[in-house]
């Protein structure tokens, strides 16, 4: 049973905030319930109909890199009592989104393509191809839009517009750059490549932590390291593991977010296909078989399993 939307009402729950594709309540201003729903979202439009296990998939990868990066910088988690939760602290985000790219591909590609060398005040040079790795990993920071898109800013812009501090902003480049390599060295374990992918930070007092997911395929980009160089120069396309294939898919029928645009018709094949890639990308990425937690979607099961997590946090 997919799951589309929650609808909770908790104790001491001061607000409910629904995403594109995650609920999210506030209880007693201390603590988050991340619910991750099966909804998916691409070019910042949420789509029709929900993917089976993909919130599943999404929170359990999270969870797993979460842990694995905790001694570069603390995290926000505190528990995860279901398959599609997570319970963490409440932080104030950082109104930036910590972009850090490998490699030339996703939109810096589009960009560079069509003649920029310039993006987020990162100078790239002449001569580029599509999925060549840089000579070294560019953070390329967003805006983090409450709603519509996200906008490329530059180190510069953030600091003299006062979004971040120098000093925060600092130490959100410097864990950047470590949980990446982080990464890349568990990709590599896996086979992969981990292109680019982005983070979230927020502040309790003084003190910073990592929130949200990471290195999961909806927030990063991966390619299989066996047949990359060939590939490369072949210019042909590379085998990825990310969500750009429903991109691709909106593509090919015509939709870009745009408006005027209508997305095209989600048929149940298409619905099971993207449900089995993202299983895929779980077994690639994880290295392990993904065991479908099919009592996930049930309503009363999720809630009772949020309150006992919560009663163990805080007494609750």
């Amino acid at each position: 049973m997919a799951i589309s939307e929650t609808h909770f009402n908790f104790p001491k729950q001061k607000s409910f905030y629904k995403g594109k594709v995650r609920d999210v309540y506030n209880i007693d201003d201390k603590y988050l319930v991340m619910v991750v729903s099966d909804r998916i979202s691409a070019f910042d439009v949420v789509l029709p109909k929900p993917i089976p296990y993909k919130g599943q998939v999404l929170n359990q990868i999270a969870s797993s890199f979460l842990s694995a990066t905790k001694d570069i910088v603390p995290n926000w988690v505190l528990d995860v009592p279901h398959p599609n939760v997570t319970i963490g602290k409440v932080c104030e985000p950082f109104k930036v989104e910590m972009v850090i790219r490998g490699y030339l591909a996703g939109s810096a590609w589009r960009a560079y393509k069509n003649g920029i060398r310039e993006i987020c005040g990162v100078r790239l040079p002449e001569g580029l191809k599509e999925n060549q790795k840089l000579d070294y990993p560019v953070i390329t920071p967003t805006t983090k839009a409450t709603v519509g898109h996200d906008e490329d800013i530059s180190r510069e812009e953030i600091i003299s517009q006062n979004i971040v501090s120098e000093k925060d902003y600092s130490a959100l480049e410097k864990f950047t750059q470590n949980i990446f390599q982080r990464g890349t060295e568990m990709a590599a374990e896996r086979g992969l490549i981990l292109v680019d992918t982005k983070y979230e930070f927020g502040k309790i007092g003084d003190d910073i932590y990592l929130i949200d997911e990471i290195h999961t395929p909806d927030s990063s980009r991966y390619f299989y390291a066996e047949g990359y160089e060939e590939r490369l120069k072949n210019n042909e396309s590379q085998k990825q593991l990310s969500k750009e294939f429903v991109r691709e898919w909106l593509m090919e029928n015509n939709f870009q977010g745009k408006e005027g645009q209508t997305i095209p018709e989600m048929t149940d094949d298409i619905i099971n296909s993207i449900s089995e890639r993202y299983i895929e990308l779980y077994e690639h990425i994880m290295g392990k078989k993904f065991i479908k937690a099919d009592e996930a979607g049930n309503e009363k099961v999720m809630k009772d399993a949020i309150e006992a997590s919560l009663r163990k946090i805080d007494e609750y």
